[in-house]
């Protein structure tokens, strides 16, 4: 018998394409249980009414895809409340028949590229934390460059950026450059390296930004929820 911290669990995987963070801590879920009878039925929620439904439907699919895979699941419902194209969100991914089947002519192609162009968005805004701390403890542009990742201190930013490239299959083990190009996986040179650190450092800032007037919305849209500063 499955019990719904494990499905919780399985939901920390699941991260919003735009800002990086997993659904959970970002207090999109808004309930989850698993029967008795192995059927695990999640609802999710957004900051908004009109909230992208590429988004919306990445984490939807994404959802449905982690409980599926969670051991003594049976059947899986996942379902987006409160938005402008939850039947057709949610009735594609029941049916598992993809973005552009769920919104027709509305739909230009599938969401892999989406998915890829927001992660790479994720190792530049990973790059600056990891870089920053560095540079503010006294290594300069030019050091940084010739480091390897391994070279850099042990954090959860770390890890984090690691786990972005290598979902890209860009270099991502000790011995790989710190800096990397997102696209190529090639290490940023030292003409390219003030232009990358501000690449980094701006795609950073709005997405710590966004995620904060997300969960801003978040809380002004359901304010009985009570939802935190951290929700």
């Amino acid at each position: 018998m499955t019990d719904t911290a494990a499905v919780l669990a399985a939901l920390d995987a699941v991260r919003d394409p735009e800002l990086d963070e997993p659904v959970t801590s970002l207090g999109f879920v808004a309930s989850c249980t698993v029967s008795a009878d192995g059927v695990a039925d999640v609802h999710l929620r957004l900051p908004t009414y009109f909230c992208a439904p590429n988004f919306a439907f990445l984490m939807v699919a994404d959802a449905y895809e982690a409980v599926s895979g969670v051991p003594g699941v049976l059947r899986t419902e996942i379902v987006l409340d409160d938005h402008f194209a939850s039947d057709a969100i949610n009735g594609g991914v029941a049916a598992r028949s993809g973005f552009v089947a769920a919104f027709g002519e509305l739909a230009d192609s599938e969401l892999d590229q989406l998915r890829i162009d927001f992660i790479r968005k994720a190792v530049l805004a990973g790059t600056d934390r990891v870089c920053r701390p560095m540079l503010a403890a006294g290594r300069t542009g030019a050091e940084l460059a010739e480091l390897t990742l391994g070279d850099a201190p042990p954090s959860a930013d770390r890890d984090r950026l690691r786990a972005r490239r290598a979902e890209l299959g860009l270099p991502c083990d000790d011995t790989s450059p710190l800096l990397v190009d997102a696209v190529t996986g090639e290490g940023v040179g030292a003409a390219a390296l003030p232009l990358h650190l501000q690449k980094a450092r701006v795609t950073r800032v709005g997405v710590e930004a966004n995620t904060g007037i997300c969960r801003g919305m978040l809380r002004d849209r359901y304010p009985s929820l009570g939802l935190g500063q951290d929700s």
